[in-house]
């Protein structure tokens, strides 16, 4: 299974059956990243750049942006 997320530039793919839940995401960029919320991932107010940044230091690959 794989969940999108867009703000209209970039679409984060989300597969969470690869997600390991260390949190780097949440830990790194807390205000797109919000596990006890729905969605959790909020794009919103966080440039593009910043969240790809984010995206790509996701340790499991659960986190990609959609080429």
């Amino acid at each position: 299974m794989k969940k999108e997320y867009t703000n209209g530039e970039i679409t984060i793919l989300w597969q969470p059956d690869m997600c390991i839940h260390c949190a780097e995401c949440a830990k790194g960029l807390s205000t797109v990243f919000k596990p006890r919320e729905k969605p959790w991932i909020q794009m919103g107010e966080v440039s593009s750049s910043e969240i790809q940044a984010q995206v790509e230091k996701c340790p499991s690959g659960a986190l990609s942006i959609k080429e």
